[in-house]
């Protein structure tokens, strides 16, 4: 292997140093994930009674953890809102196929929603709703009495008989509530449920109350936050986020961006607002205005550190909204998970909130996963309901696709071990001169037709599409609880061996598939370095031999705490790499043998 090709090399290394180390997750993060793993494996062992304890008193604790540190105080109605309410509260159940909700009359909206096909991480049902007291949903306004008025404090008459309904695929259900005031005024909330999806409509009507609103201006928002669902705290909470979509942009408000404010950040903005959202790591609710919008609030607050898996996150965020001359204010609401058809479906912009690549990478990253990843992977689920498998057909078909330029670049590093005794005579004929010594060696290799650079060729290519899986397969939920042999979740780290100790980067803790991938790039780099003359005994081939072990250890650390599936998908995809390469080294040979 010549000056070049180790130039080359080196090149691609510090490129792929550099990426590993400003997105590689800190100590700290590290840290808490072998903990929660460590966690998980104690709760396996513990009676199923006590699991459903522990999951209740946690559900608990964050819903009276919110309620306590929410700045709005829930406080008596007053003006024409003061009237004698009833003080009974009733719930009122919506069965879809996709999820069941339950609404309250206080304050007229869900106080659960709980979605039927999906579970959190310790397998009880995903229930989005954080504060189970009042409906999730809030309408505020200022009356010209000069009374803030909070709809989650009053309680609403039911229009609807009975306690239930049910919603069929394909059918459409409507349920309403009335907040009846003093000559003939009302507050109505009409909503509308569909059996096939997540998206809920909703139309509040200002009925002769119009003109006793300042400004004619409400805020329509989701109050509440929504509930995590998986082992690892601190990655879901760093995933969560409040989000505005206005202006062809999308604005997130996050946790890191946090200032030193007891933990509290809000986001005002003017103008028209296409939709708002609070999302966690896998699943989100999105209000998208119908009636046209004149701003947006967003709110969050953390009320510890953003590394530590027992601080609270709660995102809230509103629509402003000016009530038109006919008084009905419409909005369309989405609870469900971030599923890309789903979402997409709802607003063509809201899957823009899953990050599947970095920003100088999305020109590649967006496509890819929309055009490319997501329709082969919904194709074939419904042929092949193993995500493990997809993942191997997936890896297969992308080497098969690159196979063209692969090939290429494998006969060249095979063409230059064929001529290494020719490059080793020009070596020892221009020893004291490294300038003729070049040219003799680029002269050799335009007359055999061989590009020296040609081994890197399939790393560059491979590279923004691994980037791309690495940032998508851990926020997606497309592998979600998803298991393949011992792997019970590819959307997470397989880890099969506990260490005594702990080693700094890779943790006290070892996944599987991490250890075959590492095997087999291991083997592949030695193969290279055979096929490109690597063998040789000079200083340079003995560093290129240090360094082919080198870096599949680096990133054995770096892939270690990382979703198994993106694992899976390189571990194929080098063993392919590698049939590959040995066939193109033996008929290279063989042709090389023959000319002789």
């Amino acid at each position: 292997m010549d000056k070049n090709t180790v130039i080359g090399f080196s090149l691609i290394f510090l490129l792929m140093l550099g990426w590993f180390y400003f997105t590689m997750p800190s100590e700290e993060q590290l840290a808490e994930q072998r903990r929660l793993q460590a966690v998980q494996d104690s709760l396996a062992l513990v009676q199923d009674m006590e699991d459903a304890a522990v999951a209740e008193e946690e559900a608990t604790a964050q819903t009276e953890t919110f309620i306590e540190d929410a700045e709005e105080e829930e406080v008596a109605p007053a003006g024409m809102f003061g009237v004698t309410q009833d003080s009974i509260q009733t719930e009122f159940t919506v069965e879809t196929p996709l999820y069941s909700a339950v609404f309250t009359n206080k304050g007229a909206g869900p106080s659960q929603f709980i979605l039927k096909t999906h579970q959190t991480w310790d397998g009880q049902p995903v229930q989005l709703v954080g504060d189970t007291t009042r409906s999730a949903y809030n309408t505020g306004f200022l009356t010209t009495e000069n009374y803030n008025i909070e709809t989650q404090n009053l309680i609403f008459r039911q229009v609807n008989a009975g306690s239930s309904v049910t919603v069929a695929e394909g059918d459409s259900k409507e349920l309403t509530y009335v907040l009846d005031l003093e000559n003939g005024r009302r507050l109505e909330y009409t909503y509308t449920f569909f059996g096939d999806n997540y998206e809920v409509d909703l139309d509040v009507r200002f009925v002769g109350l119009r003109d006793y609103i300042i400004g004619r201006e409400i805020d329509f928002g989701w109050n509440t936050p929504l509930r995590f669902t998986e082992l690892d705290r601190v990655q879901e909470a760093l995933a969560t986020s409040a989000y505005l979509y206005a202006g062809e942009e999308l604005e997130q408000l996050k946790a890191d961006d946090f200032e030193e404010n007891n933990g509290l950040k809000e986001q005002r903005i003017n103008g028209t607002i296409d939709w708002v959202a609070t999302k966690t790591k896998f699943f989100a609710q999105i209000i998208q205005p119908v009636t046209p919008s004149v701003g947006a609030y967003l709110k969050g607050q953390v009320n510890g550190e953003v590394d530590d898996p027992f601080t609270d996150h709660s995102y809230s965020a509103s629509v402003t909204s000016d009530i038109p001359s006919d008084g009905t204010v419409s909005f369309e609401l989405y609870l469900g998970p971030m599923k890309y058809y789903d979402v997409k479906d709802f607003n063509e912009h809201a899957f823009d909130m899953v990050e599947v690549g970095y920003g100088w990478l999305r020109w590649f990253s967006d496509p890819f996963v929309r055009f490319i990843v997501i329709p082969f992977f919904t194709f074939f689920s419904g042929f092949i309901s193993n995500y493990g498998v997809l993942i191997i057909i997936f890896a297969a078909s992308v080497k098969l696709i690159l196979s063209p330029l692969t090939i290429k670049s494998y006969r060249s590093m095979a063409a230059m071990k064929e001529l290494q005794p020719q490059m080793k005579e020009i070596q020892e004929k221009y020893k004291d001169n490294p300038q003729k010594q070049q040219k003799a060696t680029m002269d050799l290799y335009r007359k055999n037709k061989v590009n020296p650079l040609g081994g890197c060729l399939p790393m560059l290519l491979q590279f923004p599409i691994l980037i791309t899986l690495w940032r998508f397969f851990q926020n997606s939920i497309l592998l979600r609880q998803e298991s393949f042999m011992w792997v019970s979740d590819l959307s997470a780290p397989d880890y099969i061996i506990s260490l005594p100790f702990s080693i700094p980067f890779l943790g006290d803790q070892i996944a599987g598939l991490v250890l075959l991938m590492t095997a087999s790039m291991v083997l592949q780099s030695k193969l290279t370095a055979g096929a490109s003359g690597g063998g040789a005994s000079n200083p340079m081939a003995q560093q290129m031999k240090v360094m082919q072990y080198f870096l599949p250890i680096m990133l054995l650390f770096v892939f270690n705490n990382f979703a198994s599936g993106l694992s899976l998908y390189y571990l194929i995809f080098n063993l392919l790499s590698i049939v590959q390469q040995l066939y193109i080294n033996k008929t290279t040979h063989e042709a090389a043998v023959a000319k002789t």
